[in-house]
């Protein structure tokens, strides 16, 4: 019984490992490709910006774009 209880261990120890591989590789790609950029134009569904650091994008490759926030003026 004690081979089989170790197995299990084993086995969770082993999908433990895997799933935070998994998530630091991932995590990583998706932080490698931030690209700070302004919006120039928009006609339809095109949008046209114009971006820092814009030779880590290639055409075709899907993004992900999200409006940035606005800082708060504090005041008397």
């Amino acid at each position: 019984m004690k081979t089989i209880k170790n197995r299990g261990m084993v086995m969770k120890k082993l999908v433990t490992v895997v799933m935070v591989v998994a998530f630091a590789l991932s995590a990583g790609s998706a932080l490698a490709g931030k690209v700070k950029c302004k919006v120039d134009s928009v006609e339809g569904n095109t949008v046209t910006m114009t971006c820092k650091k814009a030779d880590k994008l290639k055409a075709g490759m899907k993004v992900y774009v999200k409006e940035s926030k606005k800082k708060a003026v504090e005041g008397c």
